[in-house]
């Protein structure tokens, strides 16, 4: 038996928020069969958790390749331990991952991630990316992954509408799109699509925020934000800088469990 749970994660409210299915193996399991099982839930990740002496192997699928990093997924994988009972709510669980070791424990009600600070710099970006987002960006910055765009106002960020087709076939992993909130209760909003991942539209991007985050340090010289990406799903994450790490919190609602046959 494989219990397998949905979760939305970065948010406080069901059907908002990241969905992320989260798998909890008994035995290791090819990575043919994460795929596509991945592909059948037709999320933006399904996680695969495999238990260690320590800690967790957490592996993280699109519905089309296995990516290095993700936040909501992670948030989501400590979310069911704690609230399956594999692990208790005073331990902090701690994942294998390819990025290295990543540690989640509960701070204040919110479920906080430990996670590697991406930097930035300034680059073109790749032919037709601005017409197909439709934006006037006051900035261009590129991750290792992902491009960062910069835009001088929030409804900018609320108000794009990207093409679709465009975008997908641009050769690129992702791109971030920010602006300074203009709401007293964010410091930032952002949008993150991803066509590589077959993602036109990230609900709610953690992994973003590694780089989001030492952005915004830079800009407003705080290293302590509110944040919220602005989909049509929505939702909200805390976002501390510390020194090359990011410590990202967000909440979790659990949406069902169950089995595989």
């Amino acid at each position: 038996m494989i219990e397998i749970f949905q979760v939305d994660a970065f948010t406080n409210k069901a059907f908002s928020g990241n969905p992320a299915a989260i798998c909890i193996l008994k035995e290791p399991k090819e990575e043919g069969f994460m795929q596509s099982l991945a592909k059948e839930m037709n999320l933006s990740e399904t996680a695969f958790l495999l238990e260690k002496e320590d800690g967790y192997s957490l592996r993280w699928f699109t519905p089309s390749m296995e990516i290095d990093l993700c936040g909501h997924a992670t948030l989501a994988s400590a979310y069911v331990l704690w609230e399956n009972g594999n692990l208790s709510r005073d331990k902090e669980a701690k994942f294998y991952t390819k990025s290295g070791i990543l540690k989640a424990k509960i701070v204040d009600n919110w479920i906080q991630l430990d996670f590697p600070a991406l930097s930035q710099e300034p680059f073109d970006p790749p032919k037709g990316l601005i017409e197909a987002l439709g934006i006037e960006p006051i900035y261009i910055g590129k991750s290792k992954s992902n491009y960062l765009i910069q835009v001088e106002s929030e409804d900018e960020v609320r108000n794009m509408k990207p093409n679709y087709n465009e975008i997908m076939n641009i050769p690129m992993h992702g791109v971030m799109v920010t602006s300074i909130s203009k709401s007293p209760e964010y410091d930032f909003v952002s949008r993150f699509f991803a066509p590589e991942a077959g993602i036109f539209e990230d609900p709610v991007t953690g992994s973003a925020h590694c780089c989001l985050g030492p952005f915004w340090k830079g800009k407003l010289g705080k290293d302590t934000f509110m944040a919220y990406q602005a989909s049509h799903r929505g939702g909200r994450l805390k976002v501390q800088v510390a020194d090359d790490r990011v410590l990202l919190s967000g909440e979790a609602v659990m949406i069902f469990r169950g089995e595989l046959l």
